[in-house]
């Protein structure tokens, strides 16, 4: 005799296992990847799925895998990852975008966060960071390592791209490490605005 199934409350109570965040690395250094699917892979519901060497790789990838974020550098052979952005948002557009590079010029943030990239980290920064950055990222909240933040926020914008003062605010608190919930109450607005 077999047993009965478990009633609709009994499956609904349940615990749901939660989904990995799915990763896809663009870096043109094999070593880089290496050590990066190491770090990622030794945290906790992180899942490398795909290593890309160049950004036409990374489009293919993101466009099979449709990973949750992307880690793309900003310098490898080929196409220039920021020009790529349009393609690798259409490839998969649930896929967030963290940026690792060297390119430490607040311009070069300035630019990727402007064409919708989630989180913008240095390589000299700690690993924690960018462990921090693609948690937000994979939340839809957005992450600037803090330095560069401070340094961008300095650096008025210059024309056409000029950021209102309201956007020079956000920046500023979240280059004080604020999220985007704290910012939205912070400054009285939705947590979509400041995304």
């Amino acid at each position: 005799m077999s047993q009965p199934g478990p009633t609709p409350a009994e499956a609904s109570a349940e615990p749901a296992e939660k989904k990995p965040i799915t990763i896809v690395l663009a870096d043109d250094h094999a070593v880089v990847r290496s050590a990066l699917r190491m770090l990622l892979e030794a945290e906790e519901g992180m899942e490398v799925v795909a290593e890309a060497g160049n950004v036409e790789d990374a489009i293919r990838y993101v466009r099979g895998h449709r990973p949750t974020v992307l880690i793309l550098d900003l310098n490898m052979p080929g196409r220039a990852s920021l020009d790529a952005l349009p393609d690798i948002f259409a490839a998969s557009p649930e896929t967030k975008v963290v940026v690792l590079t060297m390119q430490s010029e607040p311009a070069f943030a300035r630019e990727a966060m402007q064409a919708g990239v989630r989180g913008y980290i240095l390589k000299e920064a700690a690993d924690s960071e960018l462990v921090k950055a693609v948690r937000l990222a994979a939340q839809g909240s957005t992450y600037l390592q803090p330095d560069l933040g401070a340094r961008l926020a300095a650096e008025p914008a210059g024309p056409p791209d000029d950021l209102s003062s309201r956007e020079l605010e956000i920046l500023r608190l979240i280059a004080l490490g604020y999220t985007n919930a704290e910012i939205a109450e912070q400054l009285y607005i939705s947590v979509r605005t400041v995304e």
